[in-house]
């Protein structure tokens, strides 16, 4: 195996941009439902969303997607477009009348690399 795609059950979506001031882009990883998640959060400026439901403690110990995005802490809104797919798909945590997708998201910072630090990853590109 060389790719993490040659995982049975794994899927992959990216989109990047990188014309118009744009230097930045947001992968989605699609597990098999029922996948258990984890993480290691590390340094002195993390910029994470829901990574907190991670933890063996939690009520959902299940992640639907997994967001890997650039934009620093604005990119995070990717995660929201990749959780709106997952609803649309059925995949997540149960509650009346719909489903919660459980989907934790880590962003780079990778602002002032020369592009225009205002075009960053948004939830149409997560989705």
């Amino acid at each position: 195996m060389t790719a993490i795609t040659d995982v049975p059950g794994i899927r992959v979506g990216h989109m990047q941009k990188n014309d118009g001031g744009w230097l930045s882009g947001v992968t989605v990883v699609l597990p098999p439902p029922g996948t258990v998640g984890s993480i290691d959060v590390r340094g002195g400026g993390p910029g994470t969303h829901e990574t907190d439901a991670l933890d063996p403690t939690t009520l959902v110990s299940t992640v639907d997607a997994v967001v890997l995005t650039g934009g620093s802490a604005f990119g995070l809104a990717s995660a929201t477009g990749a959780q709106l797919w997952c609803e649309e798909q059925g995949r997540g945590f149960a509650v009346p009348g719909t489903v919660v997708p459980i989907v934790p998201a880590a962003a780079i910072f990778d602002l002032g690399r020369g592009g225009d630090v205002r075009a960053r990853p948004d939830a149409d590109m997560g989705y």
